[in-house]
Formats: structure tokens, C-alpha cells, sequence
């Protein structure tokens, strides 16, 4: 039991450190303290939810439909490609010239919106959820257990994200800061964008 737990915490742990456009919007939403819990636990419930689906059986409908993820690709290109510009124009622009006009409009709404869509519009993150965390949770001697470890490291992970990004923004309070974390945001967010349209999934 203790066995499986411990290979969904570390297996689903590494998946989840690897979906890049995840961890960037919750990290750069704690480090402006934006509804950043409120985003971590969206990415939480979202993790364990597409977990619990996939042990299920999900993935076979999945397997079924290769047109969704064909559609959800290019969704996330596109979607995925207006965050680089965002993040950009903050680079050019500076957060101070910003500010007030960010204050305004960074809502609770907007943000879990935003967190849903870097969430489902990555097809990467029902391959790995859907079909690899199943396919390796199938192999254990107690699913259960395994799910439980799985659930587990998107929690400590994403609650990592959300406190530690928190507590870095005293320091990282300043436009030189805020530029290089908005250009490192707006590279990362591109890479990902490009590999979806030139490789695919």
C-alpha cells in the first residue's frame, strides 16, 4: 500500500513539475498575490478530478476520439500564444505604467478563467493524466493508494507554487524583477506554443 502510494506521489509529481504553462501562470499569479490560492486550488481539484477519470476509465473515450486532441492542440497554440503577447507587452510596457490598469482588471473571474484554460486547453495534460498515470496506476498493487499518492503531489506541488511564490514578491518587487519574470513567463509560454504547433503531442 505504502509502495503504491509512494509511486503516484513521485511519478504524478514529476508529470506535474514538467506541464510548464501550469506552473508559470499559478507561480507569476502568487508572486503579485492575484487570487493566487484561488488559482493553485483550481489546478489542484483539476489534477485529482482528470486523475480520478482517467483510473477510471476515461481514457479509453479518450483513446477513442484522437480528433479532440487534434482540436484541443490548436486551442492551446492559440491560446497559449496570446499569453506570450501579454506577457511581452508587460516586458515593454513595465508593471508601474501598467498598474492601475492590471488592478482593475485582474479579477477572481479572469483569473480562474485563466487557470482553467492554461489547465484544459494543454492536450500534454490529458495524455499524461488520461492515459499514463492509468497505465502506470493499472501496474500497482492498489490503485487506490496510488491515486491518493498521485492526488497528493499535485497538492503539495501547486500549494509549493502558491506559497513560495507569495513570499518571494517582497523581493521581487521591483520593474527590473518584474520585467525578467514577465520575459522568462512570456519564453516559456512560447516554447510550449511552438512545440504543440511544430510537434504536436
Amino acid at each position: 500500500m505504502l509502495e503504491s502510494y509512494l509511486t503516484g506521489l513521485i511519478v504524478c509529481g514529476g508529470i506535474i513539475v514538467a506541464i510548464g504553462a501550469q506552473n508559470a501562470y499559478v507561480l507569476s499569479q502568487a508572486i503579485r498575490r492575484e487570487h493566487h490560492w484561488w488559482s493553485a486550488g483550481l489546478c489542484m481539484t483539476s489534477d485529482v478530478l482528470l486523475f480520478s477519470l482517467g483510473m477510471f476509465g476515461v481514457s479509453a473515450a479518450l483513446m477513442a476520439m484522437p480528433q479532440a486532441l487534434v482540436v484541443l492542440r490548436w486551442l492551446g497554440v492559440v491560446f497559449l500564444g496570446w499569453l506570450t503577447i501579454q506577457a511581452f507587452y508587460r516586458v515593454f510596457k513595465g508593471r508601474a505604467s501598467l498598474e492601475a490598469r492590471d488592478t482593475a482588471s485582474t479579477t477572481l473571474k479572469g483569473v480562474l478563467f485563466t487557470t482553467l484554460a492554461v489547465t484544459l486547453l494543454n492536450p500534454q495534460v490529458y495524455l499524461d493524466t488520461l492515459l499514463l498515470v492509468p497505465a502506470i496506476g493499472a501496474q500497482q498493487t492498489d490503485s487506490t493508494t496510488f491515486l491518493a499518492g498521485a492526488s497528493s503531489a499535485s497538492i503539495f506541488w501547486f500549494g509549493l507554487l502558491a506559497w513560495g511564490g507569495s513570499k518571494l514578491a517582497p523581493w521581487l518587487a521591483t520593474p527590473t524583477a518584474w520585467r525578467a519574470i514577465d520575459g522568462v513567463i512570456g519564453l516559456m509560454m512560447a516554447a510550449i506554443a511552438v512545440q504543440l504547433a511544430v510537434a504536436g503531442i
